[in-house]
Parts: structure tokens; C-alpha cells; sequence
């Protein structure tokens, strides 16, 4: 992994404090949107100039397509997204009853797939995946999030703030390092945000594509030359839950649009 670390991270270590951090006063919440440039800004808020939504346009298609051995699409159980799936995206992570642990939106997506359309799994980050998932978060735009209650995610969400306090990798740094204590800095001609999931799946310029959290998450690891978790896996989940709390009462920006 040390040859996809990004020349980028070299200044991390002196930027950003290992201090743990106490957090982000509701007050002082602020959308990565407010920390963009107003060029960027201009792309996030212009529907025709969004290339995000050129993922919400395949997404909507997808949702009315039949697949699997069921065929079934999407809308033959759900129908209009645009009024069942109104806010479901601001309440995920949530509970899974098959897994007894919490499960993000694109986990909901294919396991509705495997499960209730009988069809092959989406790769994480397939194009198709990341369609689905951006149409359905879509259908939230302007909903604040309402991180879900279920009180069996506690230990889940107490283990994603563990992880978003741990010092990890060769530069022994947290997620807390930057996005609580450094906020607002400036690390490699960007500046660092609050770490608020408020637009995912969201477009990347540097990616030229759309992208989930946790890409975005693993990127982060290998900033910091740490070893990413795998795609799916809990860890992940469990920061994910985090990092939703964290933004609790924000509004989702689906499908954002970042440097």
C-alpha cells in the first residue's frame, strides 16, 4: 500500500496535531460545501453543471430496471423513489436484523438486491452501485440528518468514535488529528474539513468519478500510511455511524461535489 500513498500526505505530520481532540461544538458544524472554493461551490449548486447527477440519472434508470431471477425491479417493491425513499438515506447507517450490526445505504442496496431481486452482488464502487445508491441518497437532498436510535448500535457507534480518536499508520495520526483540531487549516492547497458525511455518494474532481465514504475513508488511511480497511468491512460501518452523529441536524447535499 506504501506505493499508492499520495506525495500529499508528506506535510500531514506537521499540520495536523495527535492531540485528541474533543470534538465539534454544534455552533461551529460546518458543511465541507463552506470550506470549497466558490467555483466549486457554483458546480455543487447548478443541477446541470453537477456531473453527480449524471449518477442520479443512471441510478433512476437502474431503479425501474428488472433484474435477477426474481425479476423485479427496484420500483416494482418500492415504487416512486422520490416519495418512499424521502429521507431514508439521512437515517443510514442503520440496524440490520440478518447481521445483528449496523449496515450502510449501499449494503442496503445490495443485499435488497441478493435477497429480493435474486441477482448477482454490485462490486463496491461499480458504477452501478454507486448509481443506486446516489439516486436513493438523492431522493433526501435538503433532509437533515437523523442519525438512526436503535439503541443496539451503541457499541457499533462508540467503536467508530474509538476509531476516529486511534492513532494509525506511519505518521501516527487520528481522524481527529485533522478534521477536530485542524479544521479550516490548509494541508496540500486544500483546506481540511470538519469530516462531515453530508453529500456522499459525492464527485471527486481529483477522482473524475463519483465515490462512497468509504473511498473516501480509505484514501484517509493511506494519507496517513496506514493499511485501509477493505471495502464492506465493519470498521468501516462503524465510522461511517460515527461520523453520522457527529453530523446530526446537517442537511444532506447528495450528490456533493469536492476537490
Amino acid at each position: 500500500m506504501r506505493a499508492l500513498w499520495r506525495p500529499a500526505a508528506v506535510g500531514v505530520a506537521a499540520v495536523c496535531s495527535i492531540v485528541s481532540a474533543a470534538g465539534i461544538e454544534d455552533g461551529e458544524k460546518r458543511s465541507g460545501f463552506d470550506f470549497m472554493t466558490p467555483e466549486t461551490q457554483a458546480l455543487q449548486s447548478d443541477d446541470m453543471s453537477n456531473p453527480g447527477m449524471l449518477w442520479v440519472l443512471q441510478g433512476e434508470q437502474l431503479w425501474q430496471q428488472t433484474e435477477g431471477r426474481a425479476d423485479v425491479a427496484c420500483a416494482g417493491c418500492h415504487g416512486d423513489a422520490s416519495q418512499t425513499m424521502r429521507g431514508v438515506a439521512a437515517r443510514y447507517p442503520a440496524f440490520d436484523e440478518a447481521t445483528e450490526r449496523p449496515i450502510d445505504l449501499a449494503g442496503r442496496v445490495s443485499s435488497c438486491r441478493a435477497e429480493r431481486q435474486q441477482a448477482e452482488p454490485l462490486a463496491p464502487e461499480s458504477d452501478a452501485l454507486l448509481a443506486l445508491t446516489t439516486y436513493v441518497a438523492h431522493q433526501s437532498r435538503g433532509m437533515p440528518i437523523t442519525p438512526a436510535t436503535d439503541a443496539r448500535l451503541a457499541p457499533f457507534r462508540d467503536n467508530g468514535r474509538r476509531l476516529f480518536q486511534s492513532r494509525i499508520g506511519q505518521l501516527e495520526l487520528s481522524c481527529a488529528s485533522c478534521h477536530d483540531d485542524n479544521w479550516g487549516k490548509r494541508l496540500g492547497g486544500s483546506a481540511i474539513p470538519q469530516a462531515h458525511p453530508t453529500g456522499y455518494p459525492l464527485y471527486r474532481l481529483e477522482w473524475q468519478t463519483v465515490g462512497s465514504l468509504q473511498r473516501r475513508l480509505r484514501n484517509c488511511m493511506i494519507g496517513v500510511r496506514a493499511e485501509p480497511f477493505a471495502f464492506g468491512a465493519a470498521e468501516l460501518v462503524d465510522l461511517e455511524l460515527h461520523l453520522t452523529e457527529r453530523a446530526s441536524g446537517m442537511l444532506v447535499e447528495t450528490p456533493a461535489v469536492r476537490p
